[in-house]
């Protein structure tokens, strides 16, 4: 699927069966004919996001994203994201309840869906404004609240935050983050009366492990869902036209209202917030996928929007495809390994190093290939063997860092290039290319 850097809201991309991937609400109203209705008359409304499902990783060591996405056949957007330092005072807010203890999963440490519910159902909200509504849940006992950046938006007036005893309370908007779908709400209220859902590791998630969801699908409020984890490693676009990347994908019904809300596992801490839903042309239901950001991912913005209310991305600014032998074979690119340059956005750090993009396309065995731009083979004096190490490379550093590159050129040529990544933008528009 195609997607440009410059995003703008658009009807739901086509999955490969008709369906649509999106927001798990829109601006469709619930089903009528005997369906139940949101609650105080409430509309489920919030922007379509267009979800795209790549091949994706967490980057070595867990402590940074790279983010790829789809913008021509057989090529990825890489843009990386960096954890910022955290302080004690936010690391202490973004710990939950466990403080210094292990937010793994613990063996013995699980309980029963029922128990689950039991334990973390009260510190599940329901969001609210005029627009719309969704979900989200509680971190602290400041009264600090995680959920989606696309369940605000377009707030106009205030946002309320319901809980388990009907009490809404409003909510001031602390910051939003588009390049990851996260927004951290707050509500003044005593630390008593807050019941704080624990955070956990998302990359100690594995395949096939059960997990729960507890959320307001079409207004009901603190519904629970159960399924298992279906894949890691997946990637959705967000709000800002670029890719989250380690999304968990779960069986676990998620429906329009879930958006913003928990992904637990069993030992009863959260590994996601849950945004984005495969529709298989159903218009909007379940249909057994469904996708939460990592919340490896989500404690790192959450430090940044506690400490300045914004969160910042190391950006390169290039479309990137791995060199395979097929292409290696037939294609003379000067090496058989590396990171081919599809193409460069113009104005990107990548762009102002001289760094140059595909001036052609051919196809090969049916699989599309862009070609005639450079070839990345060593990061900072490492060898590039793929788009996997490079975004590794990448990953180690932080938004003004310098990254030492050496290309292959379309000519045969060698080339040493040092690119100042730069920061991600919020907004597609500031884009250029």
């Amino acid at each position: 699927m195609a997607m440009d850097d410059n995003w703008t809201p658009t009807p739901p991309a086509q999955g490969p069966s008709g369906g649509a991937y999106r927001a798990p609400h829109s601006t469709t109203p619930p089903p009528v004919g005997g369906a139940p209705q949101p609650k105080r008359g409430s509309r489920i409304v919030v922007p379509v996001l267009v979800a795209a499902l790549l091949s994706a990783g967490l980057a070595a060591g867990g402590t940074a994203l790279v983010i790829e996405r789809d913008v021509a056949p057989g090529t990825t957007t890489t843009v990386v994201q960096e954890a910022p330092p955290v302080d004690a005072g936010v690391a202490e807010a973004i710990a939950g309840d466990d403080g210094d203890r292990p937010v793994a999963a613990i063996a013995g440490d699980t309980m029963d869906i029922a128990s689950l519910y039991e334990k973390n159902g009260a510190g599940v909200v329901r969001v609210e404004h005029s627009q719309g509504l969704g979900s989200g849940f509680v971190i602290d006992k400041d009264g600090h609240i995680l959920t989606n950046a696309h369940v605000v938006d377009g707030a106009q007036g205030t946002i309320t935050v319901s809980f388990s005893n009907d009490e809404q309370v409003e909510a001031e908007v602390i910051g939003v983050d588009n390049a990851t779908d996260v927004a951290l709400l707050k509500v003044d209220l005593p630390a008593s009366a807050l019941t704080v859902v624990p955070l956990g590791d998302s990359a100690s998630v594995v395949v096939g492990e059960p997990v729960v969801a507890i959320g307001n699908p079409f207004g009901q409020d603190r519904t629970v869902t159960s399924g298992i984890v279906s894949a890691v490693a997946r990637e959705i676009e967000a709000p800002n036209g670029f890719g989250i990347n380690g999304v968990i994908q779960t069986d676990a019904a998620i429906n329009q209202g879930n958006s913003g809300g928990p992904l637990f596992d069993m030992a009863g801490r959260v590994i996601g917030i849950n945004s984005q839903i495969y529709t298989g042309g159903t218009g909007g239901g379940n249909v057994g996928l469904g996708y939460a950001v990592p919340i490896n991912l989500v404690k790192e913005v959450v430090a940044d929007l506690m400490a300045t209310g914004t969160a910042q991305h190391a950006w390169l600014g290039v479309q990137l495809s791995d060199v395979d032998p097929t292409l290696a074979s037939q294609v003379k690119i000067g090496t058989d390994r590396g990171a081919m340059i599809a193409g460069v956005t113009e104005g990107s750090p990548a762009a102002e190093a001289g760094l140059k993009g595909a001036t052609g396309e051919i196809t090969i065995e049916g699989k599309s290939y862009a070609v005639g731009g450079d070839v990345i083979v060593e990061a900072d004096g490492k060898p590039v063997e793929s788009v996997d190490e490079l975004r590794a490379a990448v990953a180690a550093l932080e938004p003004g860092d310098e990254l030492k590159l050496v290309v292959k050129r379309a000519d045969g040529s060698t080339a040493d290039i040092t690119v100042t990544l730069g920061n991600q933008p919020q907004d597609p528009t500031a884009l250029a290319g």
